[in-house]
């Protein structure tokens, strides 16, 4: 009896072991919208922001403001085939989830960062010689009930079985003739996988988000963001209310619109939010010529999630004309505003302005610009529309417009503390000059893979600050910042902020940053030797904290031009990582290589055809989006004025047309002749003639090593 009694208490105590060791977690294969909403679940980042509600806070408090600054290198993982990286990492039941180039999906331990299993969706292979365009980057994946869902800048969204990796089903969601492609991260919840894409400067684009069931991957609904030709019917209601706000034949040029990220699943109201995108083509006066709000571009439209019916929608740049989408992050949380919980939805587009707007009903709170806004001075409350300015429009020829087409804050995301109150955004302030001279407007048309987007832009002299960027701590009920911290570089990555009273940000110098969430003071820099584009995530196994992202310099503004040109991040020079930190890593990480400058290959032998160079260049508007502006290379591809390749003409050949390097992402263009390619040669010799004095300027700037370097690399 004595050891039956014995026998049943150590059953009792091994029972009551594991009830605490597991710390109430749910089976991996059971996380569904309860767990993905759960804020106080912290062992884990289940989905893109976190949880639902995409405030990327967690209230891990183990490292905090005032031990930060042990934290050091606890592990880390080479990923010496990677170029952008731009991925948020997912950590479910101690594994991490991200992706990387060409879409590959990697599962490792979070721990230790050991390999457990890699898919490889073969982007390349399965594209062909079938289009010419695409990114070789993707911002992240989507968890839900045992399955890693991923999207594939082709098209595909795919699920796989989170414990193997193993394929469970796959769906082309857009026809492949089509210029689109997707960056995003798909978004699961309630049962489906939601997915958009992009391509809005790529051909007339009419913008659209597909619904999947989670089990099967069969179509549960589409959602059109702009109406199609009236002559052929609407789909919907939403549809019919839409076209009123449109003018001539928009349909022909697609309207745009297009959503490539941006969506948040709000459990508790059972509403699904999506960030809409610009206009196809950019400038109204050709899209809708009457003029007209453009319904829904640049908009959160609420959507049923079970049937994808329209509930209400906001739009932020009515007639958008500036490339100002609304694809940003959409972050939930109840604020007393004038001592009232509002149920309230945060969201700072492109165009400059913060917008808290109640999530039940769709009703404007507040908007108040967070960086200079030289296209309207303000948001009429009763109308919820902004103010425009003077020749906003470009009407009376060219203007000087803030923000630029970058956008007062891009994809990278924006954090929200509800202990301090206080929203963290990466800020960019920059401006650019818009005119339509010259353009044929009644004449234009882009065409698939062609493109154009209606209007010229150029840089502006008139700049809006004094720096390029800002780390802002915005007060969203206030409407004001609390804290506001100039930023030397352009393009710094998201935020995370945490129960520790910290912010946590990278930046496009390499700088990995913690401030003291309250005052902005810094409190850790660690220097990872490559500029950071993805936002950091924290979670906790065993009784540890660990803080993790991705290094490696990526998205729209790696894709080059002088500035990012001047950053030193060349293609394939530095070790791309996924790097994970603690209070008490031991890891010896080795350093990166210092900035680097590939040197111009200036070949006295070679006579440039100034006739034939004048056609490259027009040529090589289909190359620069990943070769560089000005033909500097940002890092996301070679920088062609130092390539031995675009010397010999059956190399060149053999990249450009025949796509040897496509599984590289290079995509092949088998139509190009060989007179144009022989002109793309000789705009490429010009271009590295003309600017070997940029070289040597940055040269003198860097030291003598990068020197060396290209002497051991022939260049």
């Amino acid at each position: 009896m004595k050891h039956k009694n014995l026998k049943s208490s150590i059953l009792l105590f091994l029972y009551l072991l594991l009830v605490i060791s597991c710390d109430n977690k749910t089976p991996y294969n059971e996380i569904d919208d309860i767990a993905l909403a759960d804020e106080n679940r912290t062992e884990d980042w289940l989905a893109y922001g976190r949880t639902h509600n995409e405030r990327r806070f967690s209230p891990l408090i183990d490292i905090n403001v005032d031990n930060v600054g042990g934290l050091k290198v606890d592990w880390y993982l080479d990923l010496p085939k990677d170029i952008g990286l731009v991925s948020t990492p997912l950590v479910v039941d101690g594994i991490m989830y991200f992706t990387g180039t060409m879409n590959i999906v990697r599962a490792v331990n979070a721990v230790n960062g050991e390999m457990i299993w890699e898919y490889d969706p073969k982007v390349g292979e399965t594209i062909g010689n079938t289009r010419q365009v695409g990114w070789k980057h993707n911002r992240g994946l989507s968890f839900y009930k045992g399955k890693i869902f991923a999207a594939t800048w082709d098209g595909r969204l795919i699920a796989l079985d989170a414990k193997t990796g193993g394929v469970i089903w796959v769906t082309q969601t857009f026809d492949r003739n089509r210029s689109l492609y997707i960056t995003g991260a798909p978004k699961a919840f309630k049962g489906k996988v939601i997915i958009g894409n992009g391509g809005t400067e790529n051909g007339p684009a009419r913008g659209f988000v597909t619904a999947y069931d989670a089990e099967t991957g069969e179509e549960a609904w589409k959602f059109y963001i702009v109406p199609g030709n009236p002559a052929e019917g609407f789909e919907n209601k939403a549809m019919e209310m839409a076209a009123e706000t449109w003018t001539g034949e928009w349909w022909k040029h697609g309207g745009g619109g297009n959503v490539w990220h941006g969506f948040t699943y709000d459990a508790e109201l059972d509403v699904l939010y999506m960030g809409t995108g610009n206009g196809s083509p950019w400038n109204r006066k050709i899209r809708s010529p009457e003029g007209g709000d453009n319904l829904f571009l640049c908009s959160i439209v609420a959507l049923d999630p079970d049937t994808g019916e329209y509930l209400w929608h906001y739009q932020t740049t009515p007639g958008e004309s500036w490339d100002f989408n609304s694809n940003m992050d959409i972050v939930l949380a109840d604020l007393n505003i004038n001592g009232k919980i509002i149920k309230a939805l945060m969201h700072a587009p492109k165009n400059g302005f913060f917008y808290v707007i109640n999530r039940e009903t769709g009703k404007l709170i507040s908007a108040e610009p967070f960086v200079e806004t030289s296209w309207a001075t303000h948001i009429d409350m009763v109308t919820g529309k902004p103010a425009e300015t003077e020749n906003a429009r470009y009407v009376n020829g060219p203007v000087d417009i803030t923000p630029s087409p970058w956008g007062g804050h891009s994809w990278q995301s924006m954090s929200y503390n509800p202990q301090t109150g206080f929203v963290y955004l990466p800020a960019l302030h920059s401006a650019a000059a818009f005119s339509d001279e010259g353009i044929d407007l009644a004449a234009f048309q882009s065409v698939d893979f062609g493109g154009g987007i209606g209007v010229n832009v150029s840089p502006s002299g008139n700049l809006p600050r004094g720096y390029p960027a800002s780390l802002i701590a915005w007060d969203p009920v206030q409407q004001k910042p609390a804290w506001s911290l100039p930023q030397e570089v352009f393009w710094n990555a998201g935020t995370l902020t945490t129960g520790g009273n910290l912010v946590f940000q990278g930046r496009s110098d390499g700088k990995f940053l913690a401030y003291n969430a309250q005052t902005g003071e810094t409190v850790w820099s660690f220097d990872a030797g490559l500029g950071i584009s993805a936002p950091p995530i924290t979670y906790k196994i065993d009784g540890k904290q660990y803080i993790s992202l991705l290094v490696g310099f990526g998205g729209g503004f790696a894709r080059g031009g002088i500035e990012a040109h001047a950053l030193g991040w060349s293609y394939r020079m530095h070790m791309r990582r996924l790097i994970t930190f603690s209070l008490d890593g031991t890891a010896d990480m080795p350093d990166q290589t210092p900035p680097f400058y590939p040197r111009p290959i200036v070949n006295p032998n070679f006579e440039i055809d100034e006739t034939l160079a004048a056609a490259g260049q027009q040529l090589y508007w289909g190359c620069f989006n990943c070769h560089g502006g000005g033909m500097f290379g940002g890092g996301m591809a070679p920088d062609l004025r130092a390539s031995a390749v675009a010397l010999d003409k059956t190399a060149f050949a053999s990249v450009v047309r025949d796509g040897s390097k496509i599984n590289m992402g290079m995509p092949s263009y088998p139509d190009i002749s060989d007179e144009e390619l022989e002109a793309l040669q000789h705009f490429i010799r010009l271009r590295a003639k003309e600017t070997l004095p940029v070289y040597e300027k940055l040269m003198a700037e860097a030291g003598i090593e990068n020197e060396a370097v290209n002497e051991e690399m022939g260049h």
